[in-house]
């Protein structure tokens, strides 16, 4: 009966339904798990007030510090200095074997004397350390200025810089670029002596940083500076040369660091900035000794067009001043209710002969011999006339056509014979530009042995 029984048991324990939780899929809370041993002292407590004892005593900045342990707890009383030297010392307590918590009841010291003597004995030492320090600061002095004043005896001599320099001009960058070399060099043996090198990347970071401002503040005046030594390096022109620079026109007396210098036909001296010379167009006139000139002139449209053109190619190729390579040319340049109008161009040698002057004596050989051939030359003046009006007279009925200009009469023309024509007399310009040129206070960085572009 008993069997019976326990296996009746057996089978409704194993029918019955699971408990609530474990339907829902919750697992049920771990059991609590005993609290961590607390930290118990294992150093007796003499011990401990001998060893925080001896740590106060070994500092400064602490005055009437009492020290009481109990049970591993320690306490302590008393007057410091200031905030940090408490902290300092709850930290040194509290890492003392065998503390097991630290009870803080010291309080920040007002005494003005006794915070006054710390700040007093720290200078006294840093003052004994200075003096001890004055004659190695002396020795890296001295060698730092031995090292600059080598380097500024060497940029003073002539040579190599003006060997290896275009002109002056480069010549003084030269010298500037090796005293600061050696400058640089003079700090960096003088902190390497001190062994304060690292100092040496904090200097040159703050001279990058003000060197950067600077540049932004005076863009304008470094742009000219590179565009003089540019110009200085690769010249476009020479002293004396005929130029136009952004339109300005002129003889080029000198090129400075800041601008260069022209002499107007009037004159005048024109500052160009190196900057606008730079970027600008050049136009140099005096660098190809050949130049052309040029010039229009018209002859009536019912004339023999070919025969004139092979007229004037003729005249201009006959004039003793023009030159035969590059030639003559002629062309007609356009019809217009005037006539037929030529473009004349010949060339000339700019050293011996006037462009000026070669110029207006063969527009003159043009039209004599245009004029002695038959050829007449338009009549472009315009008659305006005003109608309606109060009191103007009114117009004819009948209006003739125009009459045209017979071309004059060949015995009344001048002899053909060309003027003269030599290059126009620019001694007194030469001999002016010469004068500013010589003048010591106006440097001048163009050099005859620089390279020409």
């Amino acid at each position: 009966m008993r069997r019976v029984r326990l296996i009746a048991l057996c089978l409704i324990a194993t029918l019955a339904p699971p408990p609530l939780t474990a339907q829902l899929g919750q697992v049920p809370p771990p059991a609590a798990a005993p609290d961590a041993p607390a930290k118990v002292a294992t150093v007796p407590d003499e011990t401990i007030r001998e060893r925080v004892r001896a740590i106060i005593d070994g500092l400064d900045g602490y005055r009437d510090v009492g020290v009481t342990v109990r049970a591993g707890i320690v306490t302590l009383t008393g007057h410091a200095i200031d905030r940090a030297a408490i902290t300092r010392l709850v930290g040194l307590v509290e890492a003392t074997e065998g503390v097991v918590a630290v009870e803080n009841r010291i309080e920040e010291s007002t005494d003005i004397a006794e915070r006054l003597d710390p700040a007093i004995e720290r200078a006294q030492d840093r003052l004994a350390k200075t003096i001890a320090f004055l004659p190695l600061l002396g020795i890296a002095l001295a060698a730092a200025v031995a090292v600059a004043f080598a380097g500024v005896l060497l940029a003073r001599l002539r040579q190599p810089w003006e060997r290896l320099a275009p002109n002056a001009f480069i010549a003084d960058i030269y010298r500037q670029i090796v005293r600061l070399v050696f400058i640089l060099g003079g700090i960096v043996v003088g902190l390497d002596l001190l062994n304060a090198t690292a100092l040496l990347g904090t200097f040159l970071g703050a001279a990058g940083l003000v060197g950067l401002a600077i540049g932004f503040a005076v863009k304008d005046t470094v742009e000219n500076f590179i565009a003089s030594v540019m110009l200085s390096i690769r010249q476009p022109f020479a002293p004396n040369d005929v130029v136009e620079i952004d339109g300005d026109e002129g003889k080029v007396i000198r090129l400075t660091s800041r601008a260069t210098i022209l002499l107007s036909y009037d004159g005048n001296h024109i500052r160009i900035p190196n900057a606008t010379v730079f970027k600008t167009r050049i136009v140099n006139y005096t660098r190809n000794p050949q130049r052309r000139f040029l010039f229009k002139i018209g002859v009536e449209a019912d004339s023999d067009l070919a025969r004139a053109r092979k007229l004037m190619e003729d005249t201009i190729t006959a004039l003793p001043y023009t030159i035969d390579v590059p030639g003559v040319l002629v062309w007609i340049e356009d019809l217009n209710e005037t006539g037929a109008v030529f473009a004349v161009t010949g060339w000339i040698d700019q050293r011996h002969t006037s462009l000026l002057r070669a110029r207006g004596e063969a527009i003159r050989m043009v039209k004599n011999a245009v004029e002695r051939h038959g050829f007449a030359i338009p009549d472009t003046t315009y008659r305006i006339r005003l109608e309606g009006m109060t009191g103007a007279a009114p117009p004819p009925e009948d209006k003739a056509p125009p009459r045209k200009v017979p071309p004059p009469d060949a015995a009344a023309l001048p002899e053909d014979v060309p003027g003269d024509v030599k290059s126009v007399d620019d001694s007194a310009l030469e001999r002016f530009i010469t004068e500013e040129r010589a003048r010591p206070e106006t440097p001048d960085l163009l050099h005859p042995a620089a390279p020409k572009e």
